[in-house]
């Protein structure tokens, strides 16, 4: 009998090409998505829970699975405020964790990024090293944290900022060390997948230079 996986984040970069990898691996009999709105994919394998983020407590029965991905995140700019980024990238991937562990889930494997530091400065990295810490205190079996630098990929939303950013890489890449290099969100997708399907126990960290070789 096949697994059951649980995706959030399915619209965007990293999250629509891992729902694309999941739908068509034979190791998972339900793909179980979370959005905003309704997805336009179509797939018998496919189950879309539509429900706004803070709101994922109130759909408990409806998020049971083996394995959870969580590529929830957004940025500064489109948040506006420290408090609407948390929501997105702290409380939500939070709130996921605790409801599908007390759904039986027992693999986490959550995005977050290059930098990620509770003590950190910066607050976009103190948020991201702040939720990892809260999910590991949940407790589940296995627990995967991907940390990738900059992603580039067929993004839906235009992000000028990083528009640029990818130019300088493609100009001056050589100059850059390996672990600061961007990272194609293909390869993101497929590490967390592949990554899930070993069934290890315990927590991992995988840094971008790491995830570079999926």
């Amino acid at each position: 009998m096949g697994k059951v996986a649980l995706v959030a984040g399915a619209t965007g970069l990293v999250g629509g090409q891992l729902l694309d990898l999941l739908l068509k691996d034979d190791g998972y009999e339900k793909v179980i998505a979370i959005s905003r709105k309704p997805l336009t994919v179509q797939h018998e394998k496919l189950v879309n829970v539509v429900c706004e983020l803070n709101h994922i407590q109130d759909y408990k029965p409806e998020l049971k699975a083996d394995d959870v991905f969580c590529c929830l995140g957004t940025t500064m700019k489109k948040a506006r405020t420290k408090e609407a980024f948390s929501a997105v990238d702290y409380d939500a991937p939070l709130t996921l964790a605790q409801v599908s562990r007390e759904q039986g889930a027992t693999q986490y494997l959550l995005i977050s990024a290059l930098g990620a530091n509770k003590d950190s400065n910066i607050f976009y990295n103190q948020v991201k090293g702040k939720v990892e810490e809260a999910i590991e205190k949940v407790g589940f079996k296995s627990y995967h944290i991907f940390r990738p630098s900059l992603l580039v990929g067929p993004r839906a939303e235009q992000r000028s900022a990083e528009d640029a950013a990818k130019t300088f890489y493609k100009i001056f890449g050589w100059l850059i060390p390996s672990k600061y290099q961007s990272i194609e969100s293909i390869k993101v997708a497929r590490a967390m997948l592949a990554l899930a399907k070993q069934q290890q126990t315990g927590n991992f960290i995988h840094e971008s230079k790491e995830i570079q070789s999926f």
